[in-house]
């Protein structure tokens, strides 16, 4: 941290991170071969670059995972058309975001992986890339790299901010250094009143309310495999299990078999997982349950299947498509919070959530509006798909409720966007 901690927490955070500097290179290879690091890309995470920084004016974006950078992109692309000669640099942590942010980035954009949080991995990151704002999504608040930054003169800005309830406990036990890295940021604007009433326990500003998430486009699509897939699905209904989890999975396969046993329906069950590498683990578990499986990276065997498995990345906008109703994951085991209803909403594809949805309070709001579809645990199921499919007319209310909603925040989004984009000039 460059300048001197006002509060002890801080001084023993900077401390300690200081002391594990000479630690981080091997541990870094350690999750590296664990398959959570890209390992020719660790110097990244050392705050060595690996491409040049462009001439003029840079904008950083940073999100931590996958929603988070994906939630970035209206707002890169939005820098890129409307000013011409900056730069845009986008930084997540994950090697899932990475990949996807290398597909949907605008031409232009630079991605890098976020640098860890030692003093040393931060000077290096802030010397080569100089921006002049820094824009933070959701919840990524490294005191160190937030302090240096503020201290060198980068105007930073908090959007969709928002803190679980164990970060909210966590901060709460260093109110000084919450005070103090909330502080550095120009502006701030939450996710929705109950993040903006965390924040201002922890005495930091709230400038006003603002959800990144919407305001993007519909997710994209290949069209030709797009009529690949209907040609090979040859009309056959299609339920989506979206951005599953381990425990999500055998729960979906014994309600998706049971449906299919009690009300004859000849459905194919397109099963994408977060992490498409557990899709031999999900293969395994249909074939227990009889069901016959394919993989959508080898769509000449998709004939037969009773169960897909989606194991690429990146093709949800084809999957929500050519669904006839979504499971959206993540909801059904404690844990993990819920996924991102919107990119369903935006694509006419009804949903479906379980009851664990706790990072997304807009399930509650699309629900009051008879937009989605909960199940309070994963025997609900199958009741549930089947009548999505039973032609009645319930599907298509439920979707075209859900678009009109998402619409409306879209287009009230775009107009925050706006006003951080003119918040980020000198």
């Amino acid at each position: 941290m460059t300048g001197r901690p006002t509060s002890l927490a801080l001084r023993l955070y900077g401390f300690a991170m200081r002391a594990a500097t000479p630690f981080a290179p091997a541990l870094l290879r350690r999750r590296a071969r664990r398959g959570r690091e890209e390992t020719d890309r660790l110097g990244e995470r050392l705050g060595h670059a690996s491409g040049e920084r462009p001439a003029g004016r840079l904008v950083w974006l940073h999100g931590a995972s996958v929603g988070e950078g994906l939630s970035l992109l209206p707002l890169a692309e939005s820098l890129l058309a409307d000013r011409r000669g900056l730069g845009v640099l986008v930084t997540t942590g994950t090697r899932t975001s990475a990949q996807l942010l290398a597909r949907r980035l605008p031409a232009g954009a630079i991605h890098q992986y976020g640098p860890i949080d030692t003093p040393a991995a931060v000077s290096a990151f802030l010397d080569h890339w100089r921006p002049e704002a820094g824009v933070f999504v959701e919840s990524e608040l490294w005191p160190n790299l937030i302090l240096a930054a503020k201290t060198r003169g980068v105007r930073l800005v908090l959007i969709s901010a928002r803190l679980s309830a164990s970060s909210l406990r966590g901060w709460r036990l260093a109110p000084g250094a919450a005070r103090a890295v909330l502080g550095a940021f120009d502006q701030v604007l939450a996710r929705d009143e109950a993040a903006a009433q965390g924040l201002r326990a922890l005495g930091g500003r709230v400038d006003g309310l603002a959800d990144l998430k919407f305001g993007a486009a519909p997710l994209p699509v290949d069209a030709a495999a797009l009529e690949g897939w209907r040609a090979r699905l040859a009309g056959r209904p299609v339920i989506l299990a979206a951005s599953t989890h381990p425990g999500e999975e055998v729960q979906i396969l014994a309600q998706f078999s049971a449906m299919r046993t009690a009300a004859d329906v000849p459905a194919i069950l397109a099963l994408a997982p977060r992490h498409p590498g557990r899709a031999g683990e999900i293969q395994r578990l249909a074939g227990q349950l009889g069901l016959a499986t394919a993989r959508a990276s080898a769509p000449a065997d998709a004939g037969p299947a009773q169960v897909l498995i989606v194991d690429t990345l990146g093709e949800l906008g084809l999957w929500y498509r050519l669904a006839d109703v979504a499971f959206i994951g993540g909801s059904l085991v404690a844990g993990v919070g819920g996924h991102n209803p919107l990119e369903a909403a935006r694509l006419d594809c009804p949903m479906i959530f379980g009851p664990h949805v706790e990072n997304w309070p807009i399930y509650g709001e699309l629900a009051r509006h008879g937009a989605a579809l909960p199940v309070l645990r994963g025997e609900g199921l199958a009741a549930a798909m089947a009548g999505m499919l039973a032609g009645d007319g319930r599907a298509g209310v439920l979707a075209s409720k859900a678009r009109a909603f998402v619409e409306a925040r879209d287009t009230q989004a775009r107009a925050v966007v706006a006003r951080v984009l003119a918040g980020l000039d000198p």
